[in-house]
């Protein structure tokens, strides 16, 4: 599976044991531009090195690999946990230093001044 996105953000190497490691990325995709989604993808062990040279900006095909896999707690019950694995990244486009603009607010679309939306998403 692919897809193409903009970068939002890079995480730190985490040295989860002594024999393995990760690291996050999280892209902006943005199917629909008025409702970006944030997909949060992760590299293993010397796929980790892939996010090196990346900044926020940055244009990027992802090709990934879904994985699932269930987890049972101590009182039986069973859930279910997937992950974006990254086993391959190019560089589209090098974003552009990004200005310090205000962020827009999706709550002002269809709510009065002064007015909060409480939704969580």
């Amino acid at each position: 599976m692919n897809i193409i996105g903009k970068v939002h953000e890079v995480g730190e190497l985490q040295q989860v044991s002594e024999t393995f490691k990760k690291r996050d990325l999280i892209i902006e995709y943005a199917e629909n531009p008025t409702y970006p989604e944030y997909i949060k993808f992760e590299a293993l062990q010397d796929k980790t090195s892939l996010f090196d040279a990346l900044k926020p900006g940055d244009e990027v095909d992802v090709a990934f690999n879904l994985r699932g896999r269930p987890w049972t707690d101590k009182t039986g019950k069973t859930s279910y946990f997937n992950s974006l694995v990254v086993w391959k990244l190019n560089v589209v486009s090098a974003g552009q230093a990004q200005a310090a603009a205000p962020a827009s607010n999706p709550a002002s679309v269809n709510s009065a001044p002064g007015e909060e939306d409480d939704l969580p998403f």
